[in-house]
């Protein structure tokens, strides 16, 4: 096979794209195609989103061979008949999920890690800015079926990461993730669930409740578009995007079997800091974790101070809780900078009360606090928000 044709449409396959042509691409290929498809991922090499998606439309592929692109062709064209549109994009939009693309601004540009494997887009949903909130971002995953035991470590480890400024990644799923979200919203602190469904699709059925409360707080994210059901094999895809997404991992419990440890592997494999919670010997539940200190070279943590110990001695960084911003100044937008300019640097302010020193209002302070909490200039105290001290 030299290439796969198909019924052409007007138009060059090698025509520059435009920006707004490229977007609609992004969003195209994220539609027709599986997240990481080794297919589609081989093809990305040779050519622009915007090139492939003129290339399908146009009649065929050149070169090759594609091993395995005969079987995609029929399912490609039949969902790239459907691809979105601008107007598509825009009622999502209105809807509360944007797309956002590598060359965005809020695209986390940890996710190029992952090379030829990286997402072509996301949705995203919330009030919270995704690149920022990653940052200073841990995951933490386990068992659905968590015990008793391992949801008061959970709930100990991630308020306390929280409460220092940490956005606390997971999966959204039952067990241990859902423990993990619930216990950064309860502390005040910023959460993202990265789903392996559509982002308006509320699985597990019973999160609908918890999804709304990360949306307030934080994001949900898919690579998935809208509507998009999830399969047990995306599950296992949507993995590598919570490992990439955060400065490390820590399985708080998990079988011998958990999809956790899935997680856990790619954490491993990108080469980010791997942690793991010990469990009682005689517990199922933390057989998982065990054998990832025993075998994979996971570092024993058993509270939030040895996490950020842990982070710490990978950035090469000296060993303590305070941190320099991850950004410079200038790199902050107007209306964040602003904010950032009312915060005391001693006693704490409220939001109200930055809102009206700031002249913006209290949903724009809410996203500014968080942009500048997740990127270390200020932090939580009793009184509300004041500046780091590594910051001043």
């Amino acid at each position: 096979m030299t290439g796969a044709h198909f019924p052409a449409e007007p138009g060059p396959a090698t025509a520059i794209a435009a920006p707004d042509t490229q977007r609609l691409a992004h969003a195209a290929l994220a539609y027709i195609a599986e997240p990481a498809d080794p297919v589609m991922t081989a093809l990305s090499r040779s050519w622009t989103p915007a090139e492939v998606i003129a290339l399908l439309r146009a009649g065929g592929v050149p070169g090759g061979p594609w091993p395995g692109l005969d079987r995609r062709l029929p399912r490609w064209l039949t969902r790239l008949r459907e691809a979105p549109t601008e107007a598509t994009l825009d009622s999502w939009h209105r809807a509360g999920i944007r797309l956002v693309i590598p060359s965005d601004p809020e695209w986390p540009t940890q996710l190029d890690s992952l090379g030829a494997a990286r997402p072509w887009a996301l949705w995203v949903r919330g009030h919270g800015d995704l690149r920022y909130a990653c940052l200073r971002s841990v995951s933490v995953v386990g068992t659905r079926a968590a015990t008793a035991y391992g949801n008061h470590v959970c709930a100990d480890i991630t308020v306390t990461l929280a409460e220092r400024g940490w956005t606390v990644v997971s999966g959204g799923a039952y067990g241990i993730d859902a423990c993990a979200h619930r216990s950064a919203l309860a502390a005040g602190g910023s959460t993202v669930a990265v789903l392996a469904c559509g982002a308006d699709v509320t699985y597990p059925r019973g999160h609908e409740e918890l999804f709304d409360r990360i949306v307030g707080r934080g994001v949900v994210v898919s690579e998935w578009p809208p509507g998009r059901l999830p399969t047990k094999r995306g599950f296992l895809t949507r993995n590598r995007v919570i490992a990439a997404l955060s400065r490390g991992t820590v399985v708080v419990e998990a079988a011998s079997r958990s999809g956790a440890l899935n997680t856990a592997r790619h954490a491993r494999d990108q080469n980010r800091p791997l942690m793991a919670v010990p469990g009682p010997v005689t517990s199922s539940q933390s057989a998982g974790c065990h054998e990832i200190i025993r075998n994979w070279g996971a570092i024993c943590v058993t509270s939030a101070a040895d996490v950020v110990e842990v982070l710490a001695f990978a950035d090469d960084e000296p060993m303590r809780e305070g941190r320099h911003p991850l950004l410079p100044l200038d790199q902050l937008d107007l209306e964040t900078s602003q904010v950032l300019s009312v915060v005391p640097g001693r006693t704490g302010r409220g939001p109200a009360s930055i809102a009206a020193a700031a002249g913006v209002g209290l949903d724009t302070v809410m996203r500014c606090l968080g942009l500048l909490a997740s990127a270390g200039f200020i932090e939580r105290c009793p009184q509300g928000w004041r500046k780091r001290r590594e910051s001043q």
